[in-house]
């Protein structure tokens, strides 16, 4: 029984938990991503570096707090300046949609030319972000490391594995859970989120009841940006903050927002966690969580199914079964 709980505990401290902490930040930039997607009608590929720049104006203004002396106590300082960043990625935000976007709006352009104005603004946002807080490693987490370490753990259970939960871990998960309880109560409950979703229904319709256009144009880009930094600030406490690894976090929460169903904020959620869990699962080595289940056996291998240097290519995997199996994805979203 011993051996099957310390199995337990290093499946959790590997994957488990790290594919839940994960999936939150993918649940989020998915959430983002499907909100323009289903009420401006495009793809927005500039989204991964729009989290860039919203963390690295927060991180420019946890840096100034920690100089001033100012902290969160035993929680990330990063949390007070986190406002700041998503008011830097909302302004930033409704720039360029009046500046590329609104343009082609305003002449109906297909949605194959959104999708390739974004990725100029994407490269765009990419550079701006690279010249304002450099292309290397940033670390700007603080605060107390461990909500649960391995040493007290293992005193409290006497286990041979120990359980590492880390503070930025357990604020990912209560974070994200608010938000989507926030962001679902906001879609179904308030007179704009209702108005976002009829103009998302039937653009001509809503116009036709009253609805401006021009205001849900406005908090559509407001949330996609507050979402964007949310989650891009997350994974950097979680991890590090580098520009061009939320370039690469493109395709994981593309492919999180398409699984699900493009365009269906609940599908975004589930394709974040799905894909997580894939990517996590996939490329973990099991060898010692065998010889916890099969006391007395050394496999010769790591029982390792992919390397991590391979996470990617499990969601690009996923993507294309899914647009081939069910292009509306898992809950029934919009065709591609």
């Amino acid at each position: 029984m011993t051996d099957i709980l310390n199995a337990i505990v290093l499946l959790s401290n590997f994957v488990l938990i790290p594919g839940l902490v994960y999936g939150s930040q993918l649940a989020l930039g998915a959430l983002g991503v499907t909100l323009i997607y289903a009420v401006l009608r495009f793809s927005n590929f500039a989204h991964g570096d729009l989290m860039a720049f919203g963390t690295a104006a927060v991180i420019l203004m946890t840096w100034w707090l920690q100089s001033l002396g100012v902290s969160a106590g035993p929680l990330p300082t990063a949390l007070i300046a986190l406002p700041v960043g998503i008011l830097a990625a909302v302004l930033l935000s409704l720039g360029m949609d009046r500046a590329v976007y609104s343009f082609y709006r305003e002449k109906r352009a297909a949605p194959v030319v959104f999708v390739i104005a974004s990725v100029g603004v994407m490269f765009v946002l990419n550079g701006l972000t690279r010249l304002i807080i450099g292309p290397d490693d940033q670390r700007f987490a603080d605060g107390a490391r461990f909500v649960i370490n391995v040493r007290d753990f293992r005193e409290m259970t006497g286990l041979d594995q120990g359980l590492a939960l880390r503070t930025t871990q357990v604020l990912t998960v209560v974070v994200a859970i608010a938000l989507v309880v926030a962001l679902f109560a906001f879609l179904n409950r308030s007179r704009m989120g209702k108005a976002m979703r009829a103009y998302s229904d039937n653009e001509d319709l809503a116009l036709l009841s009253g609805i401006d256009p021009q205001k849900v144009v406005f908090w559509t880009w407001v949330i996609a940006a507050g979402l964007a930094t949310v989650a891009g600030t997350l994974y950097g406490l979680d991890k590090s903050f580098k520009p061009f690894t939320y370039f690469q976090l493109l395709l994981p929460i593309f492919a999180a927002a398409i699984v699900g169903g493009i365009g269906n904020p609940v599908g975004a959620v589930a394709g974040g966690f799905l894909i997580a869990f894939s990517e996590t699962t996939v490329t973990y080595a099991y060898k010692q969580f065998a010889g916890y289940l099969v006391p007395g056996w050394q496999p010769e291998g790591l029982l390792q199914l992919l390397s991590t240097d391979y996470k990617f290519a499990v969601s690009f995997v996923i993507l294309v079964v899914v647009l081939l199996i069910r292009p509306t994805g898992l809950f029934r979203g919009r065709v591609i």
